[in-house]
C-alpha cells in the first residue's frame, strides 16, 4: 500500500516532510490541504459538527484488511522520495516538531521522522470505552506487526485531542525500532562526505499499558494540554471532554497501567538512534542528539537561532510569526526573513510558552499569529483573548489571522492558509547563506541549556 494512503492525513510528520521538501525546492505550501468540510459547520449544533467530523474521518481511515497490507519500508521510501535529488550537507531526524523542520530548512537539509501516524476504522467504537479501544487496537496492531516486526505501535486513545474521532477510529503511532533501509540508502546516496546527522528526541513521558507484544496503549497524551490524572474517572476535565465528544463519563474504565513514566507516543526508538549512529560510524558521519523536555523549549531555541542567523545576514530579525499545529510554511518564513515560533497546538500550555518566551525576548516590531482550530472544544484550549495577547507583543504590527480565528476552535483551516497569510509579507531576499550544522548544534547547546534542552 502506498505511503500516502498509510500515513494519516494531516498528521504532523506528514505535513512537516511535505513542507520541508517544498522549502528545499524553493516552493511554499500553497498546495497543502484543501478547505475542510468542517468550515461549513461553524455555526451548526455540536452533534451536527461531530457527525460531519466522523464522516470525514471514516473516508480516510484504514480498514482492518488494509492494516495487514502496510509496509513500513514503503512508507520510509515515500518520505525520502519527496526530497529533491541532490547532495545535502546533513540531515535532521526524529520526533515531529516544526522547529526541527525550520532548523532543517535553515541548514539546507532534509527532515525525516522516526515514525508515523495511522488511523483505522473502529466500527462499533465508543469514545468513552477505553478498554474496548485497547482490545480493538491490539487486534489491528497484530495485523500490522505481522508484516512489520521492526515497528513498535503506540495506540493513543485521547478524546481530549481527537474528540469524537476517538470513538470511531483507532490512532496508532508507529515507531521504527531500527533505521529503515530506505533511510540508510538515502543517507548513503544523498549526504556529502562527513555530513553530520542531528536527531531530535521528544523526551516527554506518559503512563502506558504495555504487555511487550510490540503494541502499547496510552490513555490521553501530552499534546492534549491535560495531565495524566485528568483522565481518571473522577476528573471534572474528563467529564467535560467526554460530554463535548458525545460520550458518558459513567462508562469510563481505564486499563491497568504497566509503566507510569514511559516515553510518550512521539519518542524516538533507541534502536532507531543506534542504527543511525552505527551507520554514521561506518561511513564517517558524526551524530548529534537534542533531547527536548517540552515542545516550547525547542521552539524558543530555534526562534532565537533564526533571529541571530537573520541579523548576521544584515536583516532585522524583528518580525515574528507564531505558527500553530499544521499552520506553517518554512519557505515563506525564509523568503520574508521572519522569525518562526511554533506552538504544538492551541492548548493554553502551548500558548503560555510563547507568551513567556516573548516576555523575556527583545521586542519584535511585528507579530503575526496563526491559531490552528482543533475542530473541537476542550477545557485545555486557549481562548482567542490569549491568542490576541500574543499578537499584542508586536510594537507596530499586531495581527491575528481573522480567517483562522473566525471558526475557532471548531472549524479547522488547511495548511495552505498559512501560505496565504505569509505571502502578504514583504520580500526580504536574498535568503541568508545556510547555517552550518556545527554552528547550529553549538547555538542549541548554549541557548537551550536554560530551556532544558540536552544537546550531545
Amino acid at each position: 500500500m502506498a505511503g500516502d494512503r498509510v500515513v494519516a492525513a494531516g498528521s504532523t510528520a506528514r505535513v512537516l516532510v511535505a513542507a520541508t521538501a517544498r522549502a528545499l525546492s524553493g516552493a511554499d505550501c500553497a498546495d497543502l490541504g484543501q478547505p475542510t468540510s468542517m468550515s461549513r459547520f461553524t455555526a451548526a449544533p455540536e452533534p451536527v459538527r461531530r457527525a460531519a467530523a466522523v464522516r470525514a474521518a471514516g473516508r480516510v481511515a484504514l480498514t482492518p484488511e488494509q492494516a495487514g497490507e502496510i509496509d513500513a519500508e514503503r512508507v520510509a521510501r515515500w518520505f525520502v522520495d519527496q526530497y529533491p535529488r541532490r547532495r545535502y550537507p546533513g540531515v535532521v531526524l526524529g520526533s515531529p516538531h516544526a522547529a526541527a523542520a525550520h532548523l532543517a530548512v535553515a541548514l539546507g537539509v532534509p527532515w525525516l521522522p522516526a515514525g508515523f501516524e495511522m488511523t483505522a476504522h473502529w466500527s462499533r467504537g465508543a469514545v468513552d470505552r477505553p478498554r474496548a479501544a485497547l482490545d480493538h487496537g491490539a487486534a489491528l496492531a497484530a495485523r500490522v506487526l505481522a508484516g512489520n516486526p521492526g515497528l513498535h505501535l503506540r495506540q493513543v486513545h485521547c478524546p481530549a485531542s481527537r474528540g469524537a474521532l476517538a470513538g470511531v477510529t483507532v490512532a496508532l503511532v508507529a515507531r521504527w525500532e531500527a533505521l529503515p533501509h530506505a533511510y540508510a540508502r538515502f543517507l548513503t546516496d544523498r549526504l556529502d562526505p562527513g555530513a553530520p546527522l542531528l536527531v531530535v528526541r521528544d523526551a516527554r513521558t506518559w503512563p502506558v499499558s504495555d504487555e511487550g507484544q510490540g503494541h502499547s496503549f496510552q490513555l490521553g497524551c501530552p499534546g492534549s494540554g491535560l495531565e495524566p490524572v485528568d483522565f481518571h474517572p473522577d476528573s471534572h476535565a474528563l467529564r467535560q471532554v467526554l460530554r463535548s465528544a458525545g460520550g458518558d463519563g459513567g462508562h469510563w474504565e481505564p486499563p491497568e497501567v504497566s509503566a507510569a513514566g514511559e516515553q510518550a507516543e512521539h519518542a524516538v526508538g533507541a534502536g532507531f538512534v543506534d542504527g543511525a549512529r552505527h551507520w554514521g560510524r561506518r561511513y564517517g558521519h558524526d551524530l548529534h542528539e537534542v533531547s527536548v523536555p517540552q515542545p516550547t523549549a525547542l521552539s524558543a531555541a530555534v526562534a532565537d537561532l533564526y533571529r541571530r542567523w537573520l541579523r548576521r545576514a544584515g536583516k532585522t530579525g524583528d518580525r515574528l510569526v507564531v505558527e500553530c499545529g499544521r499552520l506553517l510554511d518554512p519557505w515563506q518564513v525564509v523568503r520574508a526573513g521572519l522569525v518562526p515560533y511554533w506552538c504544538e497546538n492551541a492548548t493554553r500550555r502551548s500558548v503560555d510558552g510563547v507568551e513567556w518566551w516573548l516576555a523575556g525576548s527583545e521586542p519584535f516590531t511585528s507579530v503575526d499569529v496563526l491559531p490552528e482550530s482543533p475542530g473541537m472544544r476542550s477545557p485545555a484550549l486557549a481562548g482567542l483573548p490569549q491568542w490576541l495577547a500574543v499578537a499584542a507583543f508586536g510594537r507596530r504590527r499586531r495581527a491575528l489571522d481573522r480567517t483562522a480565528a473566525r471558526g475557532y476552535p471548531v472549524a479547522p483551516v488547511p495548511t495552505r492558509r498559512a501560505t496565504e497569510v505569509l505571502r502578504n509579507q514583504a520580500y526580504d531576499l536574498p535568503v541568508p547563506p545556510p547555517l552550518k550544522m556545527g554552528e547550529a548544534v553549538a547555538a542549541l547547546r548554549e541557548g537551550g541549556a536554560s530551556l532544558g534542552l540536552a544537546v550531545t
